[in-house]
């Protein structure tokens, strides 16, 4: 009899992802789309005028999906269910993406210090036929934050590769003082979300 396979493609370079994954023992092949280069992004994150974060957050996760898909078609890869995945922090309705420098990531830390703002992460799966997108939203409170702790948090490696600018498995932990909803959903992978897309994708999970 022929093993079922259990393995899937993960569309993307998040480290976290990847250790979520192996958290809940899922087995991942990585297929990687360009993010830039002479030709330009495979799926561009530029959000469209008028769109709301969790608008952009789910077509930003379906188009990487897709994507990936039809890489999976065209190179002519093992069939299996392909995962996607967008998080972005959104806060009085304004999305706070990746900063890309100090003065960035401070002002960002700035406007969600003693305050709540939601964490978005949209999760898509493409399987032959099969597209399924979901998104999980969970709120993040912030103690107030000293200048100098923010000063701090900015100097090191943490905030120029999150959404946010902060990653709550990281330093930036000491900074919140309650969460509701999914906190591997604010890491950048809800696993009770991902569980039951994969499951529908027809990936034999407990």
């Amino acid at each position: 009899m022929k093993p079922i396979d259990k393995r899937i493609y993960l569309a993307s370079k998040s480290p976290r992802r990847r250790e979520l994954l192996r958290q809940i023992g899922i087995d991942f092949e990585l297929l990687l789309l360009r993010s830039d280069g002479p030709r330009g992004a495979d799926v561009t994150e530029a959000v469209v005028p008028g769109e709301t974060a969790y608008e952009y957050v789910g077509r930003v996760a379906a188009e990487k999906a897709a994507f990936a898909w039809n890489l999976v078609q065209r190179r002519h890869l093992v069939s299996r269910p392909v995962l996607a995945a967008d998080t972005t922090v959104t806060v009085d309705g304004a999305i706070l993406g990746k900063p890309a420098n100090n003065a960035e990531a401070v002002a960002m830390l700035e406007q969600l210090s003693g305050r709540t703002h939601q964490v978005m992460t949209a999760i898509a799966v493409h399987h032959h036929n099969l597209a399924l997108q979901l998104t999980q939203v969970s709120e993040v409170r912030f103690g107030p934050l000293s200048p100098g702790a923010i000063k701090a948090y900015c100097a090191t490696q943490e905030p120029y590769d999150k959404a946010g600018g902060y990653g709550i498995q990281g330093l930036a932990s000491l900074f919140v003082e309650h969460i509701e909803g999914s906190h591997s959903g604010i890491m950048g992978l809800p696993l009770y979300e991902t569980a039951q897309l994969l499951r529908q994708a027809g990936l034999p999970l407990p």
